[in-house]
């Protein structure tokens, strides 16, 4: 590259008569956007390209010279006298350092690293302010939880509607609930631990400050029918304690027949015993109070229960809620992060100390990492886009790409240092060769993350990231060579250590004799070799086509083996008290249901007051699909009619209402329906508001999921019944929505493989054609590329890990992965081809140099990244995994099965000549 030096240091100054010492190492082959040095050479009066030199007196160049007629290197003078370099560059360009990347954002660019590094870490720095600024100020603010993937679809829309006419207790008028399981392996239903419960009732109702309105417990529902003038615990505790062994089972069969008891499925009504009994307490709290303060008055609720003389929180008695449901997911979050965080970040710093050897460039690349991070936190901020789970994966990919160029800068720039080349012109050197390769990895990578665009589900993920790997690429690709320059300016001539300086796999270190093995294969069975992995590849996206797509609630949750290897720890990476696997096995085991065990159908529409509406609501549960519970012939279900029936069977005036407006006798009001819901809603409101809305225009059916049942199977058979109606019905409900979830993840894998794919594609063939006249190299690319995700693919099925919204964009993303490898190596090959007119040669050097670099970014990723994998929650355990993985594959394919391809393409060439589809675009 040529560039006008008249206001350079004298060091710099010093540099262009070395330049030639540069094709010498190996390390300065032409660059991809050499063959367009003919044209830019000819501009202006530049230096002159290949065999002329500049017709201004400048030096010839080895590929083209600047338009501004700077001295050169690596081909013959000027025609009008000017210095030539050592060697002699051919027409279509030599290897030089002067000519190197002489593309206009390299020309305008590099001049400004080698000659204003300074100015250029100001502004940089300042831009990081910048951003640091929109990063604290918040954007849209943080969503989480399963909700954020759950919008924009018409059961979300029902599952709305239904929240906002029916659930009471909504944050703006106030209002949440908890559960207790109580567990007496004896019996749970003996006097004795009725009386208990009902003392407990009784307490918190008392109690001002835990602002109890309510609780049911099998002890109140048994008293009752002890004596139904019995209202409150305190009346209720003596109608039990009064009440003889008999009638006490009695009345446990008599309330298990009217009303259900709450209690585990080993209950016989001959018994009348159980080992487990649920306790359910409704809060009256204030509008609009916060998650903190649902969980104080359940944790306060759970204090009060271990006052009860047999009730222990530690033993047997457990206490559960949404608010500590909450809370606990922020606590999964705090144990994670104090182990896997400091795990990483001291394995990265290994990786990187390791890699760098050096402390400032140690410093340099931790800086660039912490500026990409702020960056791209900052322009979330600016573009109001909320902070959520899905977009928690960006950035461990961000740190993969950023830690992978920043190694690739210092190794090539101390390939040219090694060989006594100046500090300003082997940073030249550096960033002519490597800002193309980085350019064509941003833009694939960004093709890659951006087709992520084309789904709702990810559409902030394709954004953030697409953002980032550009920021990327500017902060590794121009801020950290020039604080390079900068400080290795300053330390020369000083005494400060250097540490170490060689690049990574060179031909005297291990690296450097381990990593040619792929090459010696090429060298001796290519063909086989790559037929071979072919093959593996094909069988390995065959298998992956079974992969499971999975999500709900538990999917955030970790095994009991998990949670016992954290609690093994010592302080403070000793994991927390958590209640919910405790919770998780009493639904299981005992009462043979999920977190999730029932489905909605939502009905929403003016025909409920005509007169068959409650006929077609009855007609809708008999003979149920086998994914509901049922008694055969009916599904147990809570329905508008459940509550009629309830009410007429405590209100003779209320049966007498539905007597007169049922023409059939079945107990089912056919006639006159807005006269039976006037009555029903002035005999129990609350009840009756629980299921239809005051205009008499929507209800809701809650149906219970039988236990064996799958998810898919239950939303089918609620969608099913919905459709069935004739009233307008909508299957809603929280596994209605995680089963559509599921449906977009998949199709959003699909789409955005298929389009990361062609726009990548395209992309390396019309550049590799523009810039070397060669698409063929395009294609050579994209085929280890391709085999590694093939190889991801299988490899999520190997391992039981399930798509889900978090890992959804993880195949599209593989791609610009593996990109980011082929391409360092492939452009690093065309180079050393063009230099040496060996493939073998060509390809050791290739893979010695920038392979080096390559395999300390995939160790540092890998390890410092793969560490994600010892995560409490599953899903970030699973993506740890798979970035590993997908890391792992993309060096794999590249190290190994790259030279294989490039040789079986050399030879075919050799056979039938050059495989092109079009002309040259360099001609």
């Amino acid at each position: 590259m040529s560039e006008d030096r008249s206001n350079q240091p004298a060091e710099t100054q010093g540099e262009t008569a070395s330049e030639a010492s540069s094709s010498e190492s190996g390390g300065a082959g032409v660059s991809l956007f050499g063959t367009l040095s003919d044209r830019l050479g000819s501009l202006g009066g530049g230096s002159g390209s290949g065999s002329s030199g500049g017709s201004d007196g400048g030096s010839g160049s080895g590929s083209s010279g600047g338009s501004d007629g700077g001295s050169g290197s690596g081909s013959s003078g000027g025609s009008d006298g000017g210095s030539g370099s050592v060697s002699s560059g051919g027409s279509d360009g030599g290897s030089d350092g002067g000519s190197r990347g002489d593309d206009p954002f390299t020309r305008r660019v590099n001049p400004l690293i080698t000659n204003r590094p300074w100015t250029i870490v100001a502004v940089f720095l300042l831009l990081t302010g910048v951003f640091l600024g929109g990063a604290l100020a918040g954007g849209a603010g943080q969503e989480a939880g399963a909700d954020q993937f759950t919008e924009d679809t018409e059961a979300y829309e029902a599952f709305e509607d239904m929240q906002e006419n029916f659930d009471r207790g909504d944050r703006s008028s106030g209002g949440t609930s908890a559960q207790l399981f109580i567990t007496d392996d004896r019996n749970v239903l003996s006097e004795q631990s009725l009386l208990r419960m009902l003392e407990f009732q009784d307490r918190i109702e008392n109690d001002g400050d835990l602002r109890v309105v309510s609780s049911t417990s099998p002890a109140s529902l048994v008293a009752t029918q002890l004596d139904p003038s019995a209202t409150t615990p305190e009346e209720q505790y003596r109608a039990v304690d009064r009440a003889s062994q008999r009638q006490l089972d009695e009345a446990i069969a008599t309330a298990d027949e009217t009303s259900g008891l709450p209690v585990s499925t080993d209950f016989t009504r001959s018994s009348a015993s159980a080992n487990v009994a649920q306790i359910a307490v409704t809060y009256d709290t204030p509008p609009m109070a916060e998650t903190g303060d649902y969980a104080n008055l359940q944790f306060e609720t759970q204090d009060l229960a271990n006052e009860i003389d047999g009730f222990d929180t530690d033993d047997n008695v457990v206490i559960f809620g949404d608010a500590i449901l909450e809370e606990e997911t922020l606590q999964l979050l705090g144990d994670t992060s104090i182990v896997v965080f400091p795990a990483a970040i001291i394995l990265i710093l290994f990786f990187l100390l390791v890699a760098y050897r050096d402390p400032i460039d140690l410093g340099l690349g931790l800086v660039a990492l912490v500026m990409t991070m702020i960056w791209t936190f900052g322009f979330m901020g600016f573009a109001q886009i909320p902070f959520s789970d899905s977009l928690i994966t960006v950035f461990p990919l961000l740190l993969a790409v950023g830690i992978d160029f920043g190694i690739h800068i210092i190794n090539r720039y101390r390939e040219e240092r090694t060989t006594g080349v100046p500090i300003g012109e082997a940073m030249q050197i550096t960033t002519g060769q490597l800002t193309t390769a980085l350019l064509i990895v941003t833009l694939t990578t960004v093709f890659s993350f951006g087709a992520n665009l084309l789904s709702d589900m990810t559409r902030d993920f394709g954004i953030v990231a697409a953002s980032g790997i550009i920021f990327t690429f500017l902060i590794f690709g121009v801020f950290l060579p020039a604080g390079k320059v900068g400080f290795d300016r300053l330390r020369e001539g000083t005494r400060f250590p250097e540490f170490g300086s060689t690049p990574l796999g060179s031909e005297q270190s291990f690296l450097g004799r381990v990593l040619p093995v792929g090459v010696h294969i090429a060298r001796v069975v290519p063909v086989l070799f790559l037929v071979s992995m072919l093959v593996i590849g094909a069988s390995a996206a065959a298998y992956g086509t079974g992969v499971d797509t999975e999500f709900d609630d538990e999917a955030f949750f970790p095994d009991e083996e998990r949670m016992e290897q954290y609690e093994s720890l010592p302080e403070p990476f000793s994991a927390g008290d958590y209640t919910f696997l405790t919770v998780l096995d009493h639904l299981e085991e005992d009462f043979e249901q999920g977190l999730e065990g029932s489905v909605t159908v939502y009905i929403e529409d003016p025909g409920l007051r005509d007169d068959n509406a409650l006929r077609e609501l009855d007609q809708a549960l008999q003979n149920p699909p086998d994914a509901f519970e049922s008694d055969g012939r009916e599904a147990d279900a809570d329905s508008l009619i459940d509550t009629i029936e309830a009410q007429a069977a405590a209100d003779p005036a209320f049966d007498a209402t539905v007597t007169r407006y049922d023409s059939s006798g079945d107990e089912i009001p056919d006639r006159e329906l807005d006269a039976v819901y006037d009555a029903l809603f002035d005999a129990a409101p609350d009840e009756t508001a629980d299921r239809m809305t005051t205009d008499r225009s929507a209800t809701r059916i809650d149906i219970q999921v039988d236990v064996d049942a799958e998810q898919d199977e239950a939303v089918a058979a609620a969608t099913e019944v919905a459709n069935e109606m004739t009233l307008d019905a909508t299957a809603t409900g929280q596994l209605v929505l995680f089963e559509t979830v599921i449906e977009q993840t998949t199709d959003s894998s699909i789409t955005s493989l298929f389009v990361a794919f062609v726009l990548t594609i395209v992309f390396l063939v019309l550049s590799y054609w523009w810039l070397e006249g060669r698409a063929i190299y395009g294609v050579i690319n994209l085929i280890p590329v391709l085999l590694a995700v093939a190889l991801l693919a299988g490899s999520m099925r190997v391992f039981d890990i399930p798509l889900s919204p978090i890992n959804a964009p993880i195949l599209s993303v593989s791609i610009g992965l593996g990109v980011d490898y082929t391409v360092h190596l492939m452009h690093r090959f065309v180079d050393e081809y063009e230099e040496r007119d060996d493939t073998h040669e060509a390809l050791l050097v290739t893979v010695q140099g920038t392979g080096g670099a390559l395999t300390g970014s995939m160790l540092t990723t890998v390890c410092g990244l793969g560490v994600l994998y010892l995560a409490l929650i599953p899903l970030i355990m699973e993506f740890g995994l798979l970035l590993a993985l997908g890391v792992f594959y993309a060096w794999f394919t590249s190290i190994l099965v790259l030279p294989s391809v490039v040789i079986v393409w050399d030879r075919l060439e050799q056979r039938y000549g050059e495989l092109e589809w079009f002309p040259s675009a360099t001609a």
